[in-house]
C-alpha cells in the first residue's frame, strides 16, 4: 500500500510541473526589461528562471542580457545543454527585443540590472569575459559547468557587477 501510495503521489507531483511540453511552453517577454527603444542608456541584467518541468522545484536557469548605449535590441548569453547533443557550443548568443522572455514557461525575475554610465563601462569588460568563458562547448547537470556556472563565472572575472547568484543556482559555485 505505500509503496503504491508513493507512486500515485510521485505521478501526482510530476504531473504538477508547470509545464510537460517544451514546444507548447511560453516563451513571450515577461514585461520586466527595459524596452530597448525608449531605454537610450547602457544596460546589462541578468535574469533567472526555474528549470523546466521537475528542475524547476530545485533549481533555476540563468542568463546575461546586455545593451549598448543607443542599441535598438539586446545581445543575450545563455548556456544551453540541448546544444551540445546537437553538436553545437552551449554557450548561445542572440539578438534580440526581449531578453526576459519565459524560460519555457517559468516567468523570469532579475538577478541584477546595472544602467547608465556604470553598465556601459562595465560591458566591454562582461563581453571580454564571454569570450573566455572555459566551459563554452561543455554542460553537466551537476555539480557543473551548466547555465548557472557561466553567469557566476562571468561575475567573478568582473567583480565591479556585484553579481551575487541566486541559492537555487545549482553549478554556480563550479565557477569557484
Amino acid at each position: 500500500m505505500i509503496k503504491y501510495t508513493a507512486a500515485i503521489l510521485f505521478s501526482l507531483l510530476i504531473t504538477a510541473c508547470s509545464n510537460n511540453d517544451w514546444q507548447t511552453a511560453s516563451r513571450e517577454s515577461a514585461g520586466i526589461a527595459p524596452n530597448p527603444v525608449e531605454e537610450k542608456s547602457a544596460v546589462i541584467e541578468v535574469y533567472a528562471a526555474d528549470a523546466f518541468s521537475w528542475r524547476g522545484w530545485f533549481a533555476v536557469h540563468t542568463w546575461i542580457a546586455i545593451k549598448a548605449k543607443n542599441a535598438s535590441e539586446y545581445t543575450v548569453y545563455e548556456v544551453v545543454g540541448w546544444r551540445i547533443k546537437r553538436g553545437l557550443p552551449a554557450l548561445t548568443k542572440y539578438t534580440t527585443t526581449t531578453p526576459d522572455r519565459y524560460w519555457y514557461g517559468a516567468k523570469p525575475s532579475k538577478v541584477l540590472s546595472l544602467k547608465g554610465e556604470k553598465a556601459a563601462a562595465l560591458i566591454p569588460k562582461v563581453t571580454d569575459a564571454i569570450g573566455h568563458y572555459p566551459w563554452s562547448n561543455e554542460y553537466t547537470l551537476f555539480p557543473g559547468p551548466n547555465s548557472n556556472t557561466f553567469p557566476a563565472w562571468v561575475g567573478l572575472q568582473v567583480g565591479e557587477l556585484g553579481l551575487k547568484m541566486p541559492f537555487r543556482a545549482i553549478g554556480s559555485g563550479y565557477a569557484e
